[in-house]
This record gives C-alpha cells, sequence and structure tokens, in this order.
C-alpha cells in the first residue's frame, strides 16, 4: 500500500529500539517522514538510524528513558534541534510483566506504570503544542498510542499490565475529546498476540511457557504488520481519524 500523504512530516517514535517501534520508524522513514527514534538501548537505535540512512531515509537517534523527566526534556530539546517541530507521536514504548496479584511484584508494577502510562503522558505533554501547531496551521497532526487488546481481554495473571493498557485507552478516548475538536487526530491500536521482545521480559517460566505455546497455536502477527497499520491510519485525509483499532490474529478470540 502507498502512504503518500506521510511524505514531509516529522515523526517522533517511542520504544524504537526494536518490535512495533522499530518497524514503524522504518516503515515511515521509507515512505519520506524524517523518524527521530527514542528508546533506552543506544547502540540498537544507532544500528537503525544507520539502516534507514543507508536506505536514503532521515532519522535521528535519541537515547532516552520514558520514565525519567530530565531524559525526556532533554530528548525534546534534542528532536527540535535537529528537525524542529513534530506532527507525528507515536507512543510505543512498553513494558510486559505478568504475575499473580498476590506475588506482590510491587517492583513491577511500578515500572509498568511508569512506561505504559506515565512514560506516555510524559511524551504526550512534551509534544501536544507541537501537534496543536500543526493542526492550527492545517498541516495533519497525529498522536498513536500503542496500547493492547489486554485493555479490556482478560487474562490471568495480566492484571496489572492489562490495567496499565485499559488507562492508555481510555487516555486516548479522553484526549480525544480535547484535541480532536482542534484538528488533532487520537488514534488508539490495540494489537493481540503479536511477535516483539515483550515476552522476553517474562521472567515467569510457567507463563512465559504459556505465552509461547499460544504463540505456536495461534502464530502471532507481525511487527511489520503493526507498522503497515500506524502507516495507514495516520496517512489518511486529516478529516478522518481511525480513533480505535483492535487487530488480531485471526485464530485469535
Amino acid at each position: 500500500m502507498t502512504y503518500e500523504n506521510l511524505s514531509g512530516r516529522t515523526a517522533v517514535i517511542t520504544g524504537a529500539a526494536s518490535g512495533m517501534g522499530e518497524a514503524t520508524a522504518r516503515l515511515l522513514a521509507a515512505r519520506g517522514a524524517r523518524v527521530a527514534l527514542l528508546a533506552r538501548r543506544a547502540g540498537r537505535l544507532d544500528e537503525l538510524a544507520e539502516k534507514i540512512r543507508a536506505e536514503d531515509g532521515q532519522a535521528l537517534a535519541v537515547t532516552a528513558d520514558v520514565t525519567d523527566q530530565q531524559s525526556v526534556d532533554a530528548a525534546v530539546a534534542r528532536v527540535h534541534e535537529a528537525y524542529g517541530p513534530v506532527d507525528l507521536l507515536v507512543n510505543g514504548a512498553g513494558v510486559m510483566l505478568p504475575n499473580p496479584v498476590d506475588d506482590g511484584r510491587i517492583d513491577e508494577w511500578q515500572r509498568m506504570l511508569d512506561t505504559n502510562v506515565t512514560g506516555a503522558l510524559r511524551m504526550i505533554r512534551a509534544f501536544t503544542p507541537d501537534l496543536l501547531a500543526a493542526a492550527a496551521d492545517g498541516r495533519t497532526a497525529d498522536l498513536v498510542n500503542i496500547s493492547s487488546i489486554g485493555a479490556h481481554v482478560m487474562f490471568p495473571n495480566y492484571a496489572v499490565y492489562g490495567a496499565t493498557k485499559a488507562a492508555l485507552t481510555y487516555l486516548s478516548e479522553s484526549l480525544r475529546t480535547e484535541l480532536g475538536p482542534r484538528d488533532v487526530r487520537v488514534t488508539n491500536i490495540e494489537p493481540g498476540l503479536t511477535d516483539t521482545e515483550l515476552g522476553g521480559h517474562i521472567d515467569n517460566a510457567e507463563l512465559s511457557g504459556q505465552l509461547n505455546g499460544m504463540s505456536d497455536a495461534i502464530g502471532p502477527l507481525a511487527s511489520d504488520e503493526i507498522a503497515d497499520l500506524v502507516g495507514y491510519v495516520t496517512s489518511r485525509a486529516r478529516h478522518i481519524n481511525l480513533r480505535q483499532v483492535i487487530v488480531l490474529p485471526t485464530r485469535q478470540a
């Protein structure tokens, strides 16, 4: 599919070091957008930026931790210095750390809240003025939040992860009432089972095995397929907002 409307846009993608964030960055850059790559792993970002430039794209690697306000502030300054105002923000950074609630893993709960919810809010606060200015100037402006089917489908032992994604989904809905009337589109994407690094963060052998078994039985989506969806929704005519998109493998109920 072609996405001509992406050419000339300036995008920030968090979680760009791997998975859906990396795939989204490569797709947007291939379609003519300038992409600022934000994540914690500097080496991975540098490699990705080099690959994009080798394919005649424009990419800026910015090491940043969305859970740290000073790090976010420094990243925003660098993006603005290099590229100026942003008109497309993709909140792709996220962590998934399932465990039974009665294990009381407060460290995991805090990490998921800080990354999946507060981290997204830090980025939204940083770049909403840019999005509003772009929209006021008659240009397309997009905020895309990568949530999860876990926002409203219950999975045992994923309660806190699901709660963080439900918060992100609700945040997207609420922001649409504030930003939509000012011509900023807000899209919430809820992928189902997807082949990313998230499963590698699980330290519970039983739950890790369950996830692997589910992947074998169902067949996960690829990160490139989620990126394709991001490219589609952000390249529609500016008066069209695909507000909520749930995407699942066909075999996932």
